[in-house]
């Protein structure tokens, strides 16, 4: 028989489980908070969630910088253009606006893990920045010249897979033409993007932008030999 000492439970431990039980399950459901609770639980549920929508980025961002075709592929020739992908200044971030991604020169890409809810759609992010980044290294784009812009969105758009027929296909529900979709689709999210260039005046201007380069950038199809339209 153990000589152990019988542990009993006395009110005041009863009371303090009872009350620890009670604090976990509010913050747990988000029930019967004070205000400065709510507030603290907020940010704690934010935070969490912030976490596991980067840390999914991350899982995807490997997965592509590994196995994706269209990644691997603009990598090599940003190398083979005297450029360097460093992993490093590919970052999945909390974006304040929305939007899946963005290119800096100086930075790298940035990944939007709060926006990017799958590995396609970061697939498709990051082949567009990554045309963005030959380009810069290619063609040393002046990032101020708004015509510069519109061009290096045409060429991502129509080269980063994200207007094929198939993902178009899905967005769109089909209502779509096959070789005027993709074009249409291009010129679509590249005049979203125009419109938030420093020089550009409202939506006709970048519309106005777009189509003066659009035939000559879409043309260029470098480095792929052709797209899959």
């Amino acid at each position: 028989m153990s000589n152990e000492p019988t542990k009993t439970l006395n009110a005041s431990d009863a009371s303090s489980g009872f009350n620890w039980w009670i604090r976990t399950l509010k913050y747990k459901t988000g029930i019967n908070l004070t205000d400065q609770e709510k507030v603290a639980y907020e940010e704690e549920r934010k935070i969490k969630t912030e976490t596991e929508q980067c840390a999914k980025c991350n899982e995807y961002k490997d997965f592509m910088l590994q196995y994706s075709p269209t990644v691997t592929f603009m990598i090599d020739q940003i190398r083979r253009a005297g450029g360097y992908v460093d992993p490093a200044k590919i970052n999945c971030e909390i974006c304040t606006v929305p939007r899946y991604g963005g290119f800096n020169p100086g930075l790298g890409v940035q990944l939007c893990a709060n926006y990017i809810d799958n590995r396609w759609v970061l697939n498709d992010t990051l082949s567009h920045e990554l045309v963005h980044w030959y380009d810069n290294t290619r063609f040393k784009v002046d990032w101020g010249d708004i015509r510069h812009h519109a061009c290096t969105e045409i060429r991502a758009a129509s080269l980063s897979g994200e207007c094929a027929i198939v993902t178009e296909f899905k967005r769109r529900l089909g209502f779509m033409r096959y070789a005027k979709g993709h074009q249409a689709c291009v010129k679509r999210k590249a005049i979203l993007s125009v419109i938030n260039h420093p020089k550009c005046k409202d939506k006709q201007h970048a519309e106005e932008v777009v189509e003066e380069v659009f035939r000559s950038c879409f043309n260029d199809t470098r480095p792929f030999e052709t797209i899959y339209r």
